[in-house]
């Protein structure tokens, strides 16, 4: 009798997808993961969150990123096994048993996010990392009882490997690293999903010079242009897509909306025991596994649409805000005009905006491509490029174009605050604070904060 961990499908599943054409099941465990409830429970989250508002065709889900995740580590396995199995280059190759492991950990490396991931995170206090080895390890989970079945203990392998204590270097780096096959996914996933080309890369010629070694993954010197090629199409995202002004907009304007519902449940529990059930164990702070894995990115939208309905006039005006799509508007500013933001806020309350609610400072910054300095807290698992004698060398080493990148933050500081302060047409009581309005306007030229 073939065992749970080594059963094949008789037939090839395959799913059609428009980033990777097919995506390939071959392994039972493998699709029953793919058809348990917590992992179905990602087509009804959103990979990009708010940015759907800045770029229409953003509506994939957690789950069709979390399936390419699995095909591209698939196809590294596939490709390691073929050219530098153990068996093939000795010490540093890779052994096949730790395939089905690393296929588990790519499929569900995301299965702890929540509705508008990392905004509900922030209000809430959750962490979706922290979730997901609950969820890979709770004995209540549709997921764990699949795992089990491969053998005893594989549930905390799997969950070792998204922690990054697994200690098989190659399985962790697969997963998470500056590019494993999560990164390369979303990169090429958002940019066809978008509609833009910064994202795109060759991920055919990354994957023909991806080689292990024994402590992790490199690629082979001849490749370097490849993965330069990535490290840009990294920045450029970032800086075109990820770190968009307005979809940070709708950010603020999620945070400050559930903010509002925080603080109104601590003043009045009431007001939400006949449309918002779901989201009360979070809005009092104590919830369960249970109740995280009833939320999704459509809950919490029919509640905003009841929100709009609500008496308080601020939760009613920011619901509404976000389901039409009003984003507050924004300008950069520098570190030292903190003075002048604070001059802005109040300006914006005199004219009857509470600024706690309808300004904000939003700062988004990453690293393009990091190396490893010693001396620093937190550092990134490195790209090492292998030269023909088998010796390892970094990337920014050998690349000029990675080394001007290297440990330089892409990103900037906003301050969000209402449109209606710098539009005319939208300000109801201009007679009355015209001169307030002239105030305010006359601080933002050109999209930044002048003195």
């Amino acid at each position: 009798m073939t065992l749970y961990k080594d059963q094949k499908l008789p037939i090839e599943k395959v799913f059609r997808d428009p980033v990777h054409n097919y995506i390939h099941v071959q392994h039972q465990v493998i699709l029953d993961l793919i058809n348990s409830k917590e992992v179905q429970r990602l087509r009804r989250v959103k990979q990009l969150g708010t940015s759907s508002f800045t770029f229409h065709g953003a509506e994939h889900s957690r789950f069709s990123h979390s399936l390419g995740v699995y095909e591209i580590t698939r196809r590294i396995c596939d490709i390691f096994e073929r050219n530098f199995s153990v068996s093939k280059i000795g010490a540093g190759g890779w052994d096949d048993n730790e395939r089905l492991v690393a296929l588990c950990a790519a499929l569900l490396h995301d299965v702890g996010h929540g509705p508008f991931s990392h905004t509900f995170e922030h209000i809430f206090h959750t962490d979706h990392e922290k979730i997901t080895v609950e969820i890979i390890t709770s004995p209540e989970t549709e997921v764990y009882q699949i795992l089990n079945k491969v053998a005893a203990g594989f549930p905390e392998k799997v969950a070792s490997v998204i922690t990054h204590d697994y200690p098989n270097p190659q399985v962790v780096q697969m997963i998470s690293s500056q590019i494993d096959a999560d990164r390369m996914d979303y990169l090429l996933r958002d940019a066809y999903f978008t509609g833009t080309e910064y994202g795109t890369f060759d991920l055919t010629r990354i994957l023909r010079v991806i080689r292990p070694y024994e402590g992790g993954i490199a690629f082979s010197m001849n490749g370097m242009h490849a993965v330069e090629d990535y490290i840009v199409s990294r920045y450029q995202m970032y800086v075109q897509v990820y770190f968009h002004q307005v979809s940070r907009s709708m950010e603020v304007l999620l945070e400050h909306l559930l903010n509002r519902a925080h603080e109104l449940y601590n003043e009045n529990s009431d007001i939400f025991q006949q449309h918002s059930q779901l989201l009360i164990p979070f809005l009092k702070e104590d919830f369960t596994l249970a109740d995280y894995l009833k939320l999704d990115d459509g809950v919490l939208i029919t509640y905003f649409i009841q929100w709009v309905d609500e008496d308080d006039a601020i939760l009613s005006d920011l619901a509404n805000r976000w389901l039409s799509r009003k984003p507050l508007k924004s300008a950069k500013f520098k570190e030292n005009q903190t003075a002048l933001i604070e001059k802005l806020c109040k300006l914006v309350e005199e004219v009857g905006y509470n600024p706690k609610y309808y300004t904000a400072i939003n700062s988004s910054y990453d690293l393009p491509y990091d190396f490893y300095r010693p001396k620093s807290g937190v550092h990134r698992t490195q790209i090492e490029l292998q030269q023909k004698d088998g010796t390892l060398v970094e990337l920014s080493k050998v690349s000029q174009l990675v080394a001007a990148l290297a440990g330089q933050k892409t990103g900037d500081h906003r301050y969000y605050f209402p449109k209606e302060m710098v539009d005319r047409t939208l300000q109801a009581n201009y007679d009355l604070f015209s001169e307030t309005y002239a105030e305010f306007a006359r601080h933002i030229k050109n999209g930044e904060l002048v003195e």
